[in-house]
């Protein structure tokens, strides 16, 4: 079994979709980024890959290639899974979310089931937490939102 933990920061802005964990969110702001900003899918992608020994996102999806200027996160979340799944299972995932604005408890159970849907796990492997961060630094002035991610993995029994 290895562990993993993976973190992401985007700055707010006007006119851009606000997505995390995949789902988008009614908010007058999104997340700058070259891909969609979705900070949570980020971090998890991150926790997975550092887990299983396979480096960064960065290292799979640069921010300098031009294919993935404004593509959606969850196409990196298919592409680290098809790579990690050849000799590692998810056990677990556990993520919080840290957001002075928008509220997100009522997205969390749609983000969770967003989660456990892209990754292909049961919904009890999965849990989201969101955070306020008291009104200090770049993310309690709201002008940012950041995630944090753990994981659990496990070797495949066919790859042993």
């Amino acid at each position: 079994m290895r562990v993993g933990f993976g973190y992401d920061i985007h700055r707010l802005v006007e006119n851009r979709p606000l997505f995390l964990g995949g789902v988008q969110i009614e908010y007058q702001k999104g997340l700058l980024g070259h891909s969609d900003g979705d900070v949570v899918l980020h971090a998890i992608c991150d926790a997975i890959l550092g887990a299983s020994g396979l480096g960064d996102l960065g290292e799979y999806f640069p921010s300098s290639d031009s294919r993935y200027k404004d593509v959606e996160s969850k196409n990196f979340v298919r592409k680290i899974v098809e790579l990690v799944n050849k000799k590692w299972s998810i056990v677990n995932l556990d993520a919080t979310i840290i957001a002075e604005e928008p509220k997100l408890k009522k997205h969390m159970n749609t983000i969770r089931l967003s989660i456990a849907d892209l990754f292909s796990l049961k919904h009890d492997q999965v849990n989201i937490k969101s955070k306020t961060n008291d009104k200090l630094g770049v993310i309690g002035s709201g002008e940012g939102i950041a995630s944090l991610a753990v994981i659990l993995i496990e070797e495949n029994n066919e790859a042993l």
